[in-house]
């Protein structure tokens, strides 16, 4: 570590404490040379092993920008991308491994996005699963499908079931809806 005002790589630490809700920690330091205080940061970078075999820092970015193109014309804001990469984050640093590879990285986000928007979740799926035909595709919404009519229903969005549709048409959910308003 080098003294970002004198150079000299000689430094003690006065004082440690975590950051970042415990993934970093910052540190206090005085230089050797010239006597002055500074403070670092130090975090343990996670690496995505590519299938070329090259390997590359995580980052939360890229993988809003893949989920972003799956989301285009979805309703989906800034904010739900930026609670999904966190999520997919915490997942992947739960394993403890300092290298994942980038399958289980796009596995980590499916279960996320399936959750925010199934349409976001079938684009997101075609490309990472590699769909080759409409087979592909059929046997997906298939899989979405019987979750979704599992009994209780699908979650809402507070996470509780919602009740069976009660009339033909589905007209029972735009009532419900309209009394939950009022």
């Amino acid at each position: 570590m080098h003294c970002p005002f004198c150079r000299n790589t000689d430094s003690r630490v006065i004082d440690s404490r975590t950051a970042d809700d415990g993934t970093a920690i910052r540190r206090r330091r005085s230089c050797a040379g010239c006597g002055r205080r500074f403070t670092t940061q130090e975090t343990v970078i996670l690496m995505v092993a590519k299938r070329s075999g090259a390997t590359e820092p995580f980052t939360r970015d890229k993988i809003i920008r893949g989920v972003r193109r799956a989301c285009q014309g979805r309703p989906v804001g800034e904010d739900q991308l930026a609670i999904l990469a966190q999520r997919v984050e915490d997942t992947i640093r739960a394993r403890g491994v300092g290298e994942i590879p980038s399958h289980e990285v796009g596995l980590a986000i499916l279960g996320p996005l399936r959750e925010l928007d199934e349409v976001a979740y079938l684009r997101f799926a075609s490309v990472y699963r590699g769909f080759e035909s409409l087979a592909d595709f059929e046997e997906e919404i298939a899989s979405l499908r019987a979750v979704t009519s599992e009994p209780g229903g699908r979650p809402s969005a507070d996470g509780k079931p919602d009740e069976p549709d009660p009339l033909p048409g589905g007209t029972g959910t735009a009532f419900r809806e309209a009394a939950r308003a009022r």
